[in-house]
């Protein structure tokens, strides 16, 4: 019998959720994500110090004369979420996701540049924009970067997406994929009910997703919906024939080892028509995020922390360099 997760990467593409390319020789997944948390993690692991090193000497060389260590560093970000990017690739035949800098969620021409850069960082090793997703959250500001780059031919992941309203203005800004955020939904519903158990059928991030696909598919939107965040193996068979899930490697490990029957439940040939067009402009987007309160904490959470694993990244990276600096002028003497 096949495991359940044979069965569902016969009806979902499945993508891993890691920055770990141990993880990902395993389970040979078609895309992968990354997000700076998870590449902090990895960049953590000393089996990975040679990339650290790698990106931090391609950054010094890319820089003119008498730049900073603040310079260094912030070239050293993107090109170690590259460097990362451009290794997981090697390994998979299909997208890796790069996320922009979170501290730009609010900034739409800064993070349209970051998108350019990374997708130039990319290109300087051969790999076509078709095999990357810029990573950008899903802010107002953010949808209208992402809508800038998809028109350049620059395809986009909008992340960090809790509500209907994210993901319909993601979809109708032409946005070529959206992660709606599963698991840190049922956080959110967990700590404010005390409520600790919720079946697959009754949890608030399942149900969040399903509208979302059922929609997508009702009105012919191309934006991909790719579930992300999850908690426990039952939200993902919960949402089984999603056009994408993203999951993370102690789930894979998981679902590769459960037998029995998966259903599939959701479908895009199956779903009730709607004659609502839902359409929000910037006005009513923001009025819908304050109305939301679980969106609008949980998007703010996630930008806080992500920014948070940024500047942990940077003073890594800074840390390393000092000891490169260190090594350098011990073998000089």
């Amino acid at each position: 019998m096949k495991s359940i997760l044979e069965q569902l990467s016969s009806i979902t593409t499945v993508v891993a959720d890691t920055g770990d390319l141990d993880a990902i020789k395993k389970f040979q997944p078609r895309d992968a994500t990354t997000n700076p948390s998870l590449i902090l993690a990895a960049a953590k692991n000393p089996d990975y110090v040679k990339l650290i090193d790698q990106a931090l000497e391609s950054s010094r060389k890319s820089l003119p004369n008498g730049f900073s260590e603040n310079d260094l560093i912030e070239e050293a970000i993107d090109q170690v979420s590259v460097f990362f990017g451009k290794e997981i690739l090697n390994l998979i035949s299909g997208r890796v996701s790069t996320e922009v800098d979170a501290r730009l969620s609010f900034d739409t021409e800064a993070t349209v540049r970051k998108g350019r850069k990374l997708i130039n960082h990319y290109k300087s090793f051969g790999i076509d924009k078709e095999r990357i997703l810029i990573k950008i959250a899903s802010t107002w500001e953010g949808i209208k970067a992402a809508e800038i780059l998809e028109k350049e031919g620059i395809k986009c992941n909008l992340t960090l997406l809790f509500n209907f309203c994210q993901a319909v203005t993601c979809a109708n800004a032409k946005i070529t994929l959206i992660s709606p955020f599963v698991g840190r939904i049922l956080d959110w519903y967990k700590a404010k009910t005390g409520k600790d158990n919720f079946s697959a059928n009754e949890d608030p991030g399942v149900i969040s997703v399903t509208k979302i696909y059922n929609y997508f598919k009702e009105k012919g939107f191309k934006t991909e919906v790719m579930g992300a965040s999850f908690r426990n193996i039952d939200e993902i068979k919960a949402l089984a024939g999603c056009d994408l899930l993203t999951i993370a490697p102690k789930f894979l490990d998981q679902l590769s080892i459960e037998e029995g029957d998966l259903i599939k439940k959701l479908d895009k040939n199956t779903h009730t028509k709607s004659s609502i067009d839902y359409k929000f402009d910037e006005k009513d987007f923001r009025l819908s995020m304050l109305d939301d309160q679980m969106a609008s904490e949980k998007l703010s959470e996630g930008i806080t922390g992500f920014s948070k694993a940024i500047e942990d990244l940077e003073e890594l990276l800074l840390k390393r360099f000092s000891e490169i600096n260190n090594q350098e002028l011990i073998s000089a003497k």
